[in-house]
C-alpha cells in the first residue's frame, strides 16, 4: 500500500482498492501512518465523495481495527438503537430496559455529550454511583441476567473510529456523511448484534438540519447495516423543539423515571413506544412495529420497565434510592427563570439555541476535559403550540453555579418565538426507513 497514491487517487476523483484503504485504515490505527498524510486523504474524500464501496469497505476496516463482540452464548436477539442526537433526547435510558422486560437483548453501548448535545453516559453517571465502564466479560454476564446493559466504548471496540474522529475533528472533514456512517457503523456492528434500530434527528437542534440531509445519512446507515448482514430500520424524527421537558443530566433522569412509571411528556413516551416497536419486532417478538409499540405502552404503564430500570441501576452500582423521587433533590431547586416578554403562543423553540445555553451552564462539555455539573440545565413550562400570558414562566434555569446560569437567562429568551396566533409543532416522526423504500408519516 502506498498512501501517497491513495492520496493522489482520491485527490483525482478515482476509487481506492478495499486492500489499499482498509490498510491505510489498519496502518495509521497501528500508528505507521503519520497525522498529515491520513489528514490529505480525509480531505480529498470529502471534496470528492467516496462510492458505495469505499464506504463499505471503510466501515470494515473500522470495525475490524479492534474487538468484535461474540454475544452467541446469551440466548434471543440481540438488538440495539442508536440516535444521532439532539437535545433533551433522554429516549436511550427509557428505551433499554423497557425492551429488555420485554424479551429482547440490549446490550447499548453509548457516547458522551459534546457540543449542544446531551450524552447518555453523563445522564446514567449522575445517578449517584452508577458505573458505565464496564468490561466486556461483566457485560455479557449482565445482558444474560438482566437482558440489558449500559456501557461506554471500551479500548478494544473501534479504536480506529476514535483516531480517525479526532482527526476529523481538527480538520473540518466531520460533516461528511461516508464518515459518519463509518463511525456510528464501526462502533454498532463490534456489539455483535442482530439487528439495530437509528432514530434519526432532522431540524435546528439536530445534526442534519433538512429532511435532505436526515434521509441520505438514514439511508447510509440502513444500507451499511444491510449490506454486513444487520437487518437495520431508521425513523426520522424531528428536532426543532427540545424532546421532552427537561434539558440537562439529572434532570433528564427524573422525567425518564416519569416515563418510566406510566407518564411523563407524551413527545418522550410516543417516540419511546416507537422505537421499542421497531426493535421488538426485529428481534422476532412481535409481528409488527404498531403491535410492538402497543406492548411497550403496556409495560410503561404496569410496571414492568420501572421494574427493570431500578435492576438496572443496582446492577451498575447505582443508587436505587436516589431514583425513587428524583424531583425532591435539593440541588434541583431553580436559581434563574425566565418569562415571556408578551402574550399570545409559543409558534418555534430553538433547540440548538437552548442546548449550547444549557452547556454553558454546566450541563455539558464545550471540551472533552470540562467537568459536567449533574444538575445543571432546563425546564421547559411551555412547548411550541401552547398558550402563554405576558410575563409567565417560560423555563427555569438550574445548576450549581448561579451566576453562569444567570448569564444564559437571556440567551434562553432569545430561543422562544412568540406570536398572536396558534401554533403547531407538526409530525414527530417524519418518515421510516427499512432498505425498501421511505414511508413518510
Amino acid at each position: 500500500m502506498n498512501v501517497v497514491e491513495s492520496i493522489r487517487l482520491k485527490r483525482d476523483g478515482g476509487e481506492v482498492s478495499p486492500e489499499d484503504l482498509r490498510e491505510l485504515v489498519l496502518a495509521y490505527t497501528r500508528g505507521d501512518v503519520p497525522d498529515y498524510q491520513v489528514s490529505a486523504f480525509l480531505m480529498a474524500a470529502f471534496l470528492n465523495g467516496m462510492t458505495d464501496a469505499e464506504t463499505d469497505t471503510l466501515v470494515d476496516a473500522m470495525l475490524r481495527s479492534g474487538e468484535v463482540l461474540d454475544l452467541e452464548a446469551i440466548p434471543g436477539a440481540k438488538i440495539d438503537k442508536h440516535s444521532t442526537g439532539g437535545v433533551g433526547d433522554k429516549i436511550s435510558l427509557i428505551l433499554a430496559p423497557l425492551v429488555a422486560c420485554l424479551g429482547v437483548n440490549v446490550p447499548m453501548i453509548s457516547g458522551r455529550g459534546l457540543g449542544h448535545s446531551g450524552g447518555t453516559l453523563d445522564k446514567l453517571e449522575s445517578i449517584p454511583g452508577f458505573r458505565t465502564d464496564l468490561s466486556v466479560d461483566r457485560m455479557k454476564t449482565q445482558l444474560g441476567d438482566l437482558g440489558v446493559a449500559m456501557m461506554g466504548q471500551t479500548a478494544e471496540i473501534a479504536p480506529a473510529d476514535r483516531k480517525l474522529y479526532a482527526l476529523r475533528d481538527v480538520t473540518a472533514t466531520v460533516e461528511f456523511i461516508p464518515f459518519i456512517a463509518a463511525s456510528i457503523m464501526s462502533k454498532k456492528l463490534a456489539e455483535g448484534l442482530d439487528g439495530l434500530v437509528l432514530d434519526v434527528k432532522v431540524g435546528a437542534g439536530a445534526f442534519m438540519k433538512t429532511p435532505a440531509q436526515a434521509r441520505e445519512l438514514a439511508e447510509a446507515l440502513v444500507n451499511v447495516g444491510q449490506l454486513r448482514g444487520c437487518p437495520t430500520v431508521a425513523l426520522m424524527t424531528a428536532m426543532d423543539q427540545p424532546l421532552g421537558r427537561t434539558i440537562g443530566n439529572w434532570l433528564e433522569v427524573a422525567e425518564s423515571v416519569d416515563v418510566l412509571r406510566g407518564g411523563g411528556p407524551e413527545d418522550v413516551r410516543t417516540l419511546t413506544c416507537a422505537l421499542a416497536g421497531e426493535m421488538l419486532t426485529l428481534g422476532g417478538r412481535t409481528s409488527s412495529p404498531a403491535e410492538g409499540a402497543a406492548q411497550a405502552a403496556e409495560a410503561l404503564d404496569d410496571g414492568r420497565a420501572w421494574q427493570r430500570f431500578v435492576e438496572l441501576v443496582k446492577a451498575q452500582g447505582g443508587d436505587a434510592g436516589a431514583i425513587e423521587s428524583p424531583w425532591d433533590r435539593p440541588e434541583l431547586e431553580p436559581v434563574a427563570s425566565v418569562e415571556a416578554p408578551r402574550g399570545g403562543f409559543v409558534q418555534a423553540i430553538d433547540a440548538f439555541r437552548l442546548g449550547v445555553a444549557s452547556v454553558r451552564m454546566g450541563a455539558g462539555r464545550a471540551r472533552k476535559e470540562d467537568s459536567v455539573d449533574a444538575f445543571a440545565g432546563l425546564t421547559l413550562n411551555k412547548k411550541v403550540g401552547d398558550p402563554v400570558g405576558e410575563g409567565e414562566t417560560l423555563v427555569l434555569l438550574h445548576g450549581s453555579d448561579a451566576t453562569r446560569v444567570a448569564e444564559q437567562a437571556k440567551e434562553v429568551e432569545a430561543a422562544f418565538d412568540i406570536g398572536p396566533t396558534p401554533a403547531s409543532a407538526g409530525s414527530l416522526i417524519r418518515g421510516r426507513f427499512d432498505g425498501g423504500g421511505w414511508n413518510d408519516t
